[in-house]
């Protein structure tokens, strides 16, 4: 078919006025197989259906050009903009872009040139045959692209990335579509479902898949020593036998019945390994970043295309070379110190055990070190544990690779849930073995397995997919059961929402969970588990080291203390490398400086090292070090230190705690002496909880009227659309609506808004709190405090009078969230009444024996309401609120904080019982006068002493502070708070500071007069509750 019968064609089409896009199909297939002759051309709607472009132009089976083509007259710039042409611009290397008419040829990602054939014009079709010959040769060039040449690392990453994206989309569009005839990539998803990971998402399996194929022809590749070309077919054959699983992965992609919906792009993705050395590139890259490990960097700048947000999903992170260093020294250290043996790592002692083989005990000899890693990852520390190893054969090399087949490999042992950085360690091994000298002989399989370390193994019944993994988790298994693991290292995934569910991993975690008597124990985080799994081994094992870097929380953490305990009792020597690096704490160094992580994460981490010797016959000694500083500073002292050399500290713990930090306990006795408000408070529960702030709750009367509006007005999608967020928790809403009455909530200190509340969880409010949050629907005070309070520069207390958010104090990030103690309960009412009746009696939610205590100190009588204090009898009766402002007074003193602060830390405070009467009073007066300004209550708010002096639009756009002691708050360029104190604008309530925290959380909006005027108050607020710190000092002997 020539140009002028293609256009015919497409007239008749055109003409019948019922033509789609699918029309015209066929024409066009018709007219490049006519123009070009050597190529095929490919027009299969199931690829399309998978995110396939519509025309596949392949020569050699390769595909080499791609068509996605429009309906005639769409507008093309408009198309060009979407996602899906984007996305095809970005990861085909060769692409036209068409409307039959027009066409647009896009070469690695750049438009390079365009012919438009015909024109529509008053309604038809008409040929532009100046422009045949153009479009002639613009087909020819296109049909005959080759790739070009790649020699750049980060290049080759952006290719690979680029159609490992595209594969991702292309394979999770194939396991939405229900195809009986192509249901072997369904097989796998559930293979794997039921193997490893069994809440795993069609998104997630399509998107380690398609890693696992771009780093298997990666590996693949690498082995190739025909450099001229490249197919998935040649891959199958390359992929290292030590890693059987991958080969039997390929034994599936090479061969035919691989699924046709999605075997163009794998084909394209194998293409662009033709054009490059991929072991030259690797070594360039590790020259040019002055790098240990190119190949880690490598596939960390695949991932920076791929998926930046990747590495964060299941809390993986890829460890730094200078922690792995120090981890794998000090392991080998140990073993030669405390174990007697004086090859360290690299021993080759024997060791009799029983093995179980189909059911029968039978004895073996195997090496006594074992080492495994339960979350290898890409193979850091086996890798590193090579490379330390290997430096004992410099000048004995003629053994190096006997030493590494018959001494080495048996007892490498690595555990991996994720396929891509399992296939990564593989190939990392195999490499650094090379690059060391090995030369196989007789190799056996790499012992790294694709496994859940943290399950038994299954059973092999189903597919041929399943049956691979259930082999890997089988092989994995003889090492869970049977090996004799004597070192326990690596960096364990933090997953605090663990999908680490299975019922071996949970009975064992219940060693560190026995008799905690805790309201919520936070212990189901996936490090948590990894230490305990190691633990397992190396009681298994009776003896042997666990040297690991992990979430820091552990040490001193309050639910945290029988984890501790249990760990005292497994082990002799307990060593605390301290890192610190919490932003979430704000954690910084003694001097005041910047302290940093190690890792691009907020949590804290150390390195931990656990050794066993013996049967302990006491608890172990516990070592403590710490570590301050910017990161390359920490990584230089991991670099320099050896175990023995680190100036550690030996801890003197106590329980119940047993932390595992260096604590000051003198005063404990002086402070236990007082009672807890957690005790004189009886009803107390955590702050509201949403799920949905930015939905639900508003700054204002006029933004709640606005959304309820909204509500009323908009459908579900409309709703989800407008306000940026999913339809289930929009039908939540709609659902509760009814029952749900407008209230005001403290949402951050002295930042009152607006929302709904009704009883029902998971309606309005995700967890309303509503047996605690119903006492503040009427006239009410509610104490705030948290256990274990680590704010030094705060108050450990803070107070209100409406319902408030579990956030509403201390800051996300901080460990554990607050908790509200209503000074009054009203007693349950008529659901129509719960938001009205304000006469209904009350009573105090004290402890009646600690009110009695309180009150034969004083020598005053108590009263139940502070309604019932009249002139008569003030001074002479004390009331709930003298009580709470006593208490509100007493946490508020300095010098009180200052002296009890490590107790402070642990848990819900204390508080001193009043010695006399005077005091008591005085300290009611100072704590009054905190809670009217906290409130916003006090007379003295009105007085302003800063001013506002420049008008303007009010807009919040860069908010900072500028002067020393006294200066101006800027919100824009041009308008400012003057006359602010800087103690206010640095002052802390909670894990906040309000100066700073209320004006950022306004940024993009426009103040109102009443903002204007609150802010103001705040300043006063502020200024005066440290004056009335100080003054609280001056009373009595707190």
């Amino acid at each position: 078919m020539n140009l002028k019968e293609y256009i015919s064609n497409l007239t008749k089409h055109y003409n019948s006025k019922i033509a789609t896009e699918h029309s015209y199909r066929g024409s066009l297939e018709d007219l490049i197989k006519f123009l070009v002759s050597n190529v095929s051309v490919t027009n299969e709607p199931k690829r399309q259906a998978c995110g396939a472009p519509d025309y596949i132009i392949a020569k050699n089976e390769i595909p080499i050009a791609y068509i996605e083509a429009k309906d005639i007259g769409v507008n093309l710039d408009v198309i060009e903009k979407t996602e899906q042409i984007k996305r095809y611009i970005q990861s085909l290397d060769n692409i036209i872009l068409t409307d039959y008419l027009d066409f647009r040829l896009f070469v690695d990602g750049v438009k390079v040139y365009s012919v438009n054939i015909a024109h529509i014009e008053n309604g038809v079709l008409k040929e532009n045959s100046e422009n045949f010959v153009a479009f002639e040769n613009l087909i020819r060039d296109f049909c005959s692209y080759t790739g070009k040449t790649i020699k750049s690392p980060s290049k080759l990453a952006k290719m690979m990335a680029d159609k490992a994206k595209l594969m991702q989309e292309v394979i999770y569009k194939a396991l939405l579509i229900d195809d009986s005839k192509n249901n072997s990539l369904q097989s796998q998803l559930e293979a794997f479902r039921k193997v490893l990971i069994h809440d795993m998402k069609e998104e997630e399996f399509a998107d380690i898949y398609a890693q696992t194929i771009a780093y298997g022809l990666f590996a693949a590749r690498l082995h190739d020593e025909t450099k001229d070309n490249f197919s998935r077919q040649e891959a199958v054959f390359l992929v290292p036998k030590t890693n059987p699983f991958l080969r039997q992965l390929f034994s599936y992609i090479a061969c035919p019945d691989l699924d046709e919906r999605i075997t163009w792009i794998v084909d394209a993705l194998a293409d662009v390994f033709s054009y490059c050395d991929v072991s030259e590139i690797l070594a360039s890259f590790g020259d040019s970043k002055g790098i240990n490990d190119p190949f880690i960097h490598f596939y960390e700048t695949f991932l920076s295309e791929y998926n930046p947000k990747l590495r964060k999903s299941r809390g993986v992170y890829y460890t730094p070379e200078p922690v792995v260093n120090f981890i794998v020294r000090v392991v080998d250290d140990i073993l030669k110190t405390d174990f007697n043996l004086p090859a360290g790592l690299a021993d080759t002692t024997k060791t009799e055990i029983t093995v179980d083989i189909q059911g029968k005990k039978k004895k073996e000899l195997v090496h006594k070190v074992q080492i495994l890693d339960p979350a290898t990852g890409t193979g850091t520390f086996l890798c590193e544990v090579v490379k330390h190893i290997a430096k004992r054969f410099e000048g004995q090399e003629g053994i190096w690779s006997d030493y590494v087949e018959k001494e080495l490999m048996p007892r490498l042992n690595g555990f991996e849930l994720l396929m891509a950085p399992y296939v990564m360690c593989h190939l990392k091994l195999d490499l650094l073995l090379t690059q060391k000298g090995y030369k196989p002989k007789n190799p056996d399989r790499f012992k790294v397995y694709l496994t859940n370390s943290l399950e038994e193994a299954h059973p092999d019944t189903g597919s041929l997919f399943t049956s691979w993994l259930s082999n890997e988790a089988s092989e994995a298994n003889t090492i869970k059961r049977d090996a004799p693991v004597m070192v326990v290292i690596g960096n364990p995934p933090y997953s605090v929402s663990s999908s680490n569910k299975g019922e071996w991993i949970l009975d064992l975690i219940k060693d560190y969970k026995k008799d905690l008597n805790e309201r919520k124990i936070n212990l189901d985080d996936d490090y948590i588990k990894f230490i305990r799994y190691a633990e397992y081994f190396i009681e298994k094992n009776r003896q042997g080291v666990i040297a690991m870097i992990t979430n820091n929380s552990f040490i001193d953490g309050i639910t945290h203390r029988q984890m501790r305990k249990h760990l005292l009792e497994t082990f002799d020597q307990i060593y605390i490398y301290d890192l610190h690096g919490n932003s979430k704490k704000k954690e910084i160094c003694p001097d005041g400086s910047k302290d940093e992580n190690v890792f691009d994460i907020q949590q804290g981490v150390s390195i931990n090292i656990f050794v066993k010797t013996s049967i302990p016959k006491k608890l172990a000694d516990v070592y403590h070090y710490e570590s301050f500083g910017k990161r390359e500073v920490k990584y230089n002292r991991l670099n320099e230190e050896n175990v023995s050399e680190i100036k550690w500290k030996k801890l003197n713990y106590k329980e119940p705690y047993y932390f595992f930090v260096p604590k000051n306990f003198e005063d404990i006795k002086n402070y236990e002496q007082g009672f807890k408000v957690n005790e004189i408070f009886k009803n107390y529960n955590s702050g509201i909880e949403s799920g949905k702030d930015n939905f639900i709750i508003k700054t204002n009367e006029n933004e709640l009227s606005l959304l309820k509006s909204d509500l009323q007005l908009l459908n579900e999608k409309e709703l989800s659309e407008k306000y940026e967020i999913s339809i289930d928790k929009i039908q939540q809403v709609l659902g509760d609506l009814k029952n749900a009455s407008e209230v005001v909530i403290l949402y951050r200190p002295f930042d009152l808004r607006h929302t709904f509340l009704s009883p029902n969880s998971e309606g309005v409010f995700w967890r309303p709190r509503f047996s605690i949050m119903k006492h503040f629907l009427k006239s009410n005070l509610g104490f705030i405090a948290k256990r274990g309070f680590n704010e030094d520069g705060s108050a450990p207390v803070f107070i209100t009078k409406f319902i408030f958010d579990r956030r509403g104090w201390s800051r996300p990030g901080m460990q554990g969230a607050e908790s509200i103690f209503p000074l009054y309960l009203y007693p349950d009412q008529p659901k129509e009444d719960l938001f009205q009746n304000e006469q209904i009696s009350r009573k105090p939610n004290l402890n009646d024996e600690i009110v009695t205590q309180i009150a034969e100190k004083i020598k005053l009588p108590f009263i139940e309401d502070s309604k019932l204090v009249t002139e008569e009898n003030k001074g002479k009766v004390f009331c709930p609120e003298d009580l709470l402002d006593y208490i509100y007074a007493v946490l508020h003193s300095l010098s009180y904080r200052e002296k009890y602060k490590e107790f402070l830390k642990i848990d819900f405070p204390r508080v001193p019982y009043p010695d006399n009467t005077e005091n008591f009073w005085k300290l009611v007066e100072k704590g009054r006068e905190l809670r009217a300004y906290h409130l916003m209550e006090h007379l003295n708010l009105n007085n302003f002493i800063t001013r506002y002096p420049v008008g303007s639009d009010n807009l919040v756009e860069k908010v900072f502070f500028e002067g020393s002691e006294i200066g101006k708050v800027w919100i824009n360029s041009t308008q400012y708070f003057e006359n602010v104190p800087k103690i206010s604008w640095d002052f802390y309530v909670g894990g906040y500071q309000p100066a700073q925290k209320w004006l950022k959380d306004r940024k993009g909006r426009n103040l109102s007069f009443e903002d204007i005027m609150h802010y103001q108050k705040i300043i006063i607020a502020l200024k005066e509750t440290d004056r009335i710190m100080r003054e609280i000092d001056e009373i009595g002997n707190l």
